[in-house]
């Protein structure tokens, strides 16, 4: 059935108005978003911190202390020197970054937690921290790696070794960035939430090297 050129520009017409109403309707919405987030957002302090700094620290401390299980578990394997290269760089970025938000937590009269690599330092072996972690109760934490997962990452052949220590540390990754940005959010301490942004910046650099890495 063919429409008049009346009916169609009558139509026409209609859709415009919708159309503009709807933008309008948007854009006042956006400026209501932009106005409450900014009323939410926790207002940065060199000297204060709140609950999520401390959360965001305890929390941090595990997850790298797993990411450095992992690059342990890289030791004596035959990987690709990229991958060598990553690992180490993880390293060296999240060892100091455990020391910093331990040195914060101490200083703010917090616990330090335990971690699975205070195990590993106490002489016990994988299997023995996969124990302790199923007891830690830590599997729901972002990006976290469960007992079977390191088990399962441990015990594999060379062969596939690799490919799964880079799938595993991707997703951990992710769940780093995750965290971070909640801590942007919701942090007040400026030392906690400049550290997120710099974990941000990094992992996600380190997250599109490793998936380069998996499709090469």
């Amino acid at each position: 059935m063919h429409l008049s050129t009346h009916t169609t520009t009558r139509r026409t017409r209609a859709l415009g108005a919708v159309a503009l109403t709807l933008a309008l309707g948007s854009g006042l919405i956006a400026c209501g978003d932009d106005s409450d987030t900014a009323g939410t957002k926790a207002e940065v302090s060199t000297t204060e911190h709140n609950d999520a700094d401390v959360a965001f620290a305890s929390d941090m401390i595990t997850h790298h202390a797993q990411a450095l299980s992992m690059v342990d578990l890289t030791l004596e394997r035959p990987l690709d020197p990229e991958v060598q290269a990553l690992a180490e760089d993880i390293r060296a970025a999240q060892a100091p970054e455990i020391e910093t938000m331990a040195d914060w937590l101490t200083s703010w009269g917090e616990e330090v937690p335990d971690t699975m690599r205070d195990h590993a330092h106490a002489g016990h072996d994988m299997g023995d921290m996969s124990d302790t972690m199923d007891d830690m109760g830590h599997d729901d934490m972002p990006g976290m790696m469960s007992a079977d997962d390191m088990d399962e990452l441990e015990n594999a052949g060379d062969a596939e070794f690799q490919d799964l220590w880079l799938e595993m540390m991707i997703e951990h990754h992710e769940g780093a960035v995750e965290m971070s940005e909640t801590e942007q959010e919701d942090g007040r301490f400026k030392d906690a939430v400049d550290l997120a942004g710099q974990i941000i910046e990094a992992q996600n650099r380190e997250i599109a090297t490793m998936e380069d890495l998996l499709g090469s």
